[in-house]
């Protein structure tokens, strides 16, 4: 399984989160996005639905019962009723098993210490496990620079 970190440094999660999950869309595939707590969760779902003016990323919550018809859930579980190809974990969520998933991504904001400590951590126990590990910064411009 393909495992990346995501090094915010230029733009916020909500900035950042929604053109990942739409190209994930665009690609066919389902997608989960793990946080921390409830209030991220809610503050994600809000702005998934208001990011671009013209359009927006179809998605639902855990909290509702058709969860598993999601293309895009939101949720502060490790579990992924949607059968989600791709996984996003942020703020420093800590992922149940990821097996069945083609892709996990850890997004971290580089201001935050314990996220910084949180993904570290993640890097070492992906790797150990014999994932296809990469980590990915942004340059000043916001674009993804490949970094190890």
């Amino acid at each position: 399984m393909e495992v990346l970190f995501y090094h915010l440094t230029e733009s916020t999660l909500e900035e950042a989160l929604p053109p990942l999950v739409e190209k994930s869309l665009e690609r066919g595939w389902k997608v989960a996005v793990q946080t921390a707590g409830e209030e991220r969760r809610d503050a994600l779902d809000a702005r998934l639905w208001t990011f671009r003016d013209d359009s927006f990323l179809p998605h639902g919550t855990d909290r509702e019962p058709n969860a598993a018809e999601q293309p895009v859930l939101l949720t502060t579980a490790p579990e992924s009723p949607n059968g989600a190809t791709i996984r996003f974990l942020v703020d420093g969520a800590e992922p149940g098993p990821l097996d069945g998933y083609e892709r996990a991504v850890f997004l971290f904001d580089g201001h935050d210490t314990a996220q910084l400590d949180a993904a570290r951590a993640q890097w070492k126990v992906m790797k150990a496990a014999g994932h296809d590990v990469t980590y990915w910064q942004q340059g000043r411009d916001r674009r993804w620079e490949k970094k190890a």
